[in-house]
């Protein structure tokens, strides 16, 4: 694949000692721009690689393997579907989606932590209360969430990938869903996730005496209608994954999407869905193009890719010997995987086609000025 005309990594180094300036950014954003801009360069080391039938040589240098690298989420994806493709149950899939509205983005920035754990159990806390409602099983989920929109902006929204199967109090397996395209109805989903979540956010309003300087945006997100969106089922396991698959190691904008970055601005394409979809160009300043990146820097240590239910790990255990559940063991090396996936092998030698490429040398990290090192010096400036 041809390297982009523009890269995040590029802005970052062009835009990043203004924007702390700025912004003034926490440590932890500070080390993810730090690692995004230094991706495969010199600075984080590499190796000189030589092929064993013609000599032609070349460099790979380090990648970040930071999770909001545009750079470095490609072949964790590619592992990621397959491994949802062998552990998935043999039964119709559905793609369900819940998103908070706008009015909440404030409170969101307050404690993201809090926030998005919140969303994560108020989404499934629904669906598995329909479970047993509507059905009389325990269902499951694989959830991904997702804080942007295409301009950047904030927009938390989780998507659901839900099998048409849970674990009955009888203990047995059993398929559900059966009568419609839909597992649920939409608007009830909508309405019982509303309340879930609105009960949580002014629990924590009033623990923290916030709640009447909150109560006008209480009362905005009260009277939106919040959006719940379910797709018909794509049918069996591997469609819906591949299909999610799509969303699980997004970062909030890939380098293809970036047109132009000149000394003061960066365009990018986005699609606006007001419009049909249609693919638009936007340009932002270079500060607040990092802003909004930022934004969608989870915290630390954070876990966007859960399992519930019947797909949680815990539940897996206790099921190992059910005939309904297939299991896939792959005994492949990671390289070959990739290999297969990619429908390429990445040590063939790209000029003769016929050798491998092979370390010859380790080349150390090279020390330089970076965004942290930046950051120290604008504040003790700004002091």
């Amino acid at each position: 694949m041809n390297r982009p005309r523009h890269e995040v990594a590029d802005i970052i180094q062009s835009f990043g000692e203004s924007f702390i300036d700025k912004h003034q950014p926490n440590s932890y954003q500070l080390r993810v721009l730090n690692a995004l801009a230094l991706c495969r360069t010199s600075a984080l080391g590499g190796h000189r690689y030589q092929c064993d039938h013609c000599g032609n040589m070349n460099i790979g240098y380090n990648s970040c393997r930071n999770r909001h690298c545009p750079k470095c989420q490609g072949s964790n994806q590619a592992l990621w579907v397959e491994d949802r493709i062998n552990h998935a149950y043999s039964v119709q899939h559905y793609h369900i989606v819940f998103t908070v509205p706008e009015a909440l983005n404030t409170i969101c920035k307050f404690d993201s932590k809090w926030f998005y754990d919140k969303l994560f159990e108020c989404v499934w806390q629904t669906l598995r209360t329909f479970g047993y409602t509507q059905f009389g099983v325990e269902s499951g989920a694989v959830c991904v969430l997702h804080t942007w929109g295409q301009n950047l902006s904030l927009h938390p929204h989780i998507h659901c990938l839900v099998p048409a199967l849970g674990y009955s109090l009888k203990g047995k397996m059993k398929q559900i869903g059966k009568s419609g395209r839909y597992l649920f109805c939409v608007q009830k989903l909508s309405s019982n996730f509303k309340g879930r979540m609105m009960s949580r956010i002014k629990a924590m309003l009033r623990t923290t005496n916030q709640l009447s300087a909150y109560k006008t945006l209480i009362e905005k997100a009260f009277s939106t209608d919040w959006v719940v969106y379910s797709e018909p089922s794509f049918g069996k396991a591997e469609h819906v994954i591949r299909y999610l698959g799509q969303y699980t190691h997004r970062v909030a904008i890939s380098n293809q999407r970036i047109l132009s970055v000149n000394e003061h601005d960066v365009t990018f394409n986005m699609k606006d869905y007001a419009d049909g979809g249609r693919t638009k160009p936007i340009t932002l300043t270079g500060e607040e193009f990092l802003r909004r990146f930022c934004m969608h820097i989870l915290p630390k240590g954070f876990v966007r890719i859960r399992h519930f239910g019947i797909y949680s790990s815990h539940f897996r255990a206790t099921v190992l010997n059910d005939k309904d559940k297939m299991i896939v063991k792959v005994k492949e090396s990671t390289a070959e995987r990739l290999k297969r996936l990619n429908g390429f092998d990445i040590f063939v030698c790209h000029k003769c086609n016929k050798g491998r490429m092979f370390a010859i040398e380790t080349l150390p990290r090279i020390r330089s000025p970076d965004l942290i090192q930046k950051a120290i010096e604008i504040r003790h400036r700004n002091d």
